[in-house]
Parts: structure tokens; C-alpha cells; sequence
């Protein structure tokens, strides 16, 4: 039985479209059969997923998805395009990865990933077309914690990626949790606009989704204008209107990408219900101008190391400012340091450190507080809080996103002297 697709053989409803191609719900749980069979007969345990918004990546991750339930150790690896390729040869030799299925092999063979790694092009998939790229030699494996079924790495702006160890049964609750949570607005038609190696628009934009029995929409990154050179709103604004979805997953500064939009004449499509805002601070200001301009938003809250959200406002309890109150799956508390801790929806543990503790918590390092509703605040990282001359402690997110609004700055930090 499916983890994400329900059960529906008459279902003529498309499950998956790219303009491309539309796959029906009635057809869609056989081509996971047989790209899971063939995926199999590789003989490979450790898949890395390189490749363009649309149906080929979806329906391999999903037979992925599919595949691991009755294969234990059988790992997903997404690499995201914006990965550098430095990044992206880290991850490979880190994850110990014996296979990548990518649309992209000009990109793979130049990555060093070739020869000098022992991988060859071993075929190509008949249901999706992306190549499957093998080693053709073994390789060094690092131990992962038992049930780790996909692992997702964060952007390393510190430091080199850290592979987040997660489990199907942790990312089927989270999906569930918000389908669950936006199940009142009947939504019928996802349109996914972040790269899909990005964990919430995997979880919430096709996961999500596809339990709700809505459609997932999957255009390519260049039609949408989120191809990884620049971002162009044009395209961006077009394919919105264009495609017409219910439901959006936006980072704030796509947000402010359509309220500028709207002040220019554009117009958002009439259907579009609800727009999920995450992955950074959102202004009030932001927020107060997008409601002005008819759009639905919806701000939460998640970390990849809770498995991506962990927090949402939705139709039936919503409070501006906040990211909304826990979903059911986690528990949520603040400590004496004003930190958020996460319980119940933990990952596995970090590639190559120790498992997570028994309690199974997670320190965010994120500041917040709650409201005498049971609203979350989030105020800022722990460790970029300011402290001034006179003792005021002050969290520069809270500057940055009001800069920001000023249509002149594209980009800011704010920082403390000697910092």
C-alpha cells in the first residue's frame, strides 16, 4: 500500500502534470511499480536525484519512496541545482552514493563524478527518461541510523552540507499533518514553484498534496522563471496565472516578488485559496501588504530536522505575526533560554554523528514565545542575537525584514561591530 497515493483505480484525476505529460491517479501507483522493479534490478542502495522540476523527478521519488518501504537501507539522496559543485561532489562522496538519476548527465560527467569516481552511464528510465548514472566500482559507505529511508541536506552556508537523516514514516506524518491542517479549503491544484529537491516542497507540495487527491503541478524551473542564474518575475507571475493552482509554497522574498506584482497590475489567479510563506522571517509589513492585495497567505514554521514544517496558520486559526500554532504530530516548547525545542518529529540524526538522543528533541536554535492562544512567535537565531551598549538584546532578522521592504534593497545583513 502506498504511503503517499491513495488507493484510486477509477480515479481519472491527474495525480501529476508538467504540461508535458498528465499522469492520472489510476495510473500512477503501476508506473511506481514498475520504475520501483527497475530501480531494484540496479542493484544500487544509494540513490542521488539530480534534475528538473516535473514529472520524471516526482514519479522517481516517489517510487524511491515506494521502494524503501520493503527495502530497508535503501536511501533517497535529492541534490538541489543550486548546490555548487563543489557542494554537489561533497554530497555524493559523503552519502556514499552508488547511483544518480539526473536529466542532466552533461552536468554529472562534469562534475568529476565520471571516471574519477568509477561511475558510467549504466541506462535510462522508460517511464520517467533520466539516466542512471552507476559506479561501477564499490565505494566507501558511511553507517546511517536504522530507518533512514531519505536523507536532505542543508544549504551549508557555514560550512559543507550536513546530511539530515529522515525516515518514511517521519515524512508521511508530516505530509499527513498538513494535508490534514488545509484539508477545510478543499484545495484540487498544487502548483509547485521551489525546486523540488527543497524539502518543504517536497513534503507539502507533492506529498501533501497527492493525500489530499489533489493535482501536482510541476513546471520546470525555466518556465517559472526559478531557474538558479536569476530570478525572473515575469515568468514567475505568468505561470501563476497561467496554471491557476489553489495553493502556492513561497519563502518570503518570492511573496514580495507578487505583492510588487499586484501594485503593477497583475492580478492573482481567482481560484488561489492558500499560500504557504516559510524558510525565513516574514515582515508584518509584508504580510499586512500582501492581504491588502488578495493574496491568501499563510505563514508557518518548520526545519528540515523536524522533517520540514512544524507550525501553520490555517483557514480556522490564524493570527498575523505568528507562523501559526503547532500541527498535531509535534510538541512544541520554549525553554529557559527562549529557545523552541521540537519533540515528537525528530530527525534520525546527522550523517556520520551519533544517533539523536532517546528524548528525541530537537534544539532549533530559533528564539520565540508563545501567545495565551497557543500562537508561535518566532524572534530570531540564538546565536545572531545583539547585544548593545546599554543592554538591549536584539535579533537582526527583525531589522533585515524591515530593510527589505524598502524597494531599493534587494539584500541585507545586519550585523554587530566585530561581528
Amino acid at each position: 500500500m502506498s504511503r503517499f497515493v491513495p488507493v484510486a483505480p477509477s480515479n481519472a484525476r491527474p495525480a501529476l502534470t508538467d504540461g508535458a505529460r498528465r499522469i492520472a491517479y489510476s495510473a500512477l501507483p503501476g508506473l511506481l511499480q514498475a520504475e520501483g522493479r527497475w530501480l531494484a534490478d540496479s542493484g544500487a542502495r544509494r540513490f542521488a536525484l539530480l534534475a528538473d522540476n516535473g514529472c520524471a523527478w516526482a514519479l522517481t521519488d516517489l517510487a524511491l519512496a515506494e521502494l524503501a518501504v520493503t527495502n530497508p537501507g535503501l536511501l533517497n539522496v535529492p541534490l538541489p541545482g543550486y548546490f555548487t559543485p563543489g557542494q554537489l561532489a561533497h554530497v555524493v562522496d559523503d552519502a556514499g552514493i552508488d547511483a544518480v538519476l539526473t536529466d542532466q548527465p552533461a552536468t554529472v560527467s562534469g562534475l568529476n563524478l565520471g571516471l574519477n569516481r568509477g561511475f558510467a552511464q549504466a541506462g535510462v528510465s522508460a517511464r520517467t527518461g533520466l539516466a542512471l548514472w552507476q559506479r561501477t566500482a564499490p565505494s566507501d559507505t558511511r553507517p546511517v541510523p536504522a530507518g533512514t529511508a531519505k536523507i536532505t541536506y542543508t544549504s551549508g552556508s557555514t560550512a559543507e552540507p550536513k546530511g539530515v537523516c529522515l525516515s518514511a514514516a517521519h515524512l508521511e506524518s508530516v505530509a499527513r499533518a498538513l494535508a490534514n491542517a488545509t484539508a477545510d479549503l478543499n484545495l484540487t491544484r498544487h502548483l509547485c514553484l521551489l525546486p523540488l529537491a527543497t524539502l518543504l516542497e517536497n513534503v507539502g507540495g507533492i506529498y501533501a498534496a497527492l493525500l489530499s487527491g489533489a493535482t501536482c503541478d510541476l513546471p520546470s524551473l525555466a518556465e517559472t522563471g526559478m531557474s538558479y542564474g536569476a530570478l525572473q518575475p515575469g515568468r514567475l507571475t505568468s505561470a501563476i496565472a497561467a496554471r491557476e493552482p489553489d495553493s502556492l509554497i513561497l519563502v518570503p522574498e518570492l511573496l514580495r516578488v507578487l505583492v510588487q506584482a499586484t501594485v503593477l497590475g497583475w492580478q492573482p489567479p481567482a481560484r488561489l485559496r492558500f499560500i504557504a510563506v516559510g524558510g525565513a522571517h516574514v515582515s508584518p509589513a509584508l504580510l499586512a501588504q500582501a492581504e491588502r492585495a488578495g493574496l491568501p497567505v499563510y505563514e508557518g514554521y518548520g526545519l528540515s530536522e523536524c522533517g520540514s514544517a512544524v507550525a501553520l496558520n490555517t483557514q480556522a486559526h490564524k493570527r498575523p505575526g505568528s507562523v501559526g500554532r503547532p500541527l498535531p504530530h509535534v510538541e512544541v516548547r520554549i525553554d529557559d533560554r527562549q529557545q523552541i525545542i521540537v519533540r515528537n518529529s525528530a530527525m534520525l540524526g546527522y550523517l556520520g554523528d551519533a544517533p539523536l538522543a532517546a528524548t528525541g528533541e530537537i534544539e532549533t536554535g530559533d528564539l520565540g514565545s508563545f501567545d495565551a492562544d497557543g500562537f508561535l512567535y518566532v524572534h530570531g537565531r540564538r546565536k545572531n542575537l545583539l547585544i548593545t551598549s546599554l543592554g538591549r538584546n536584539i535579533a537582526p532578522e527583525w531589522v533585515e525584514r524591515e530593510l527589505q521592504q524598502e524597494p531599493e534593497i534587494a539584500a541585507v545583513i545586519v550585523a554587530g561591530e566585530a561581528r
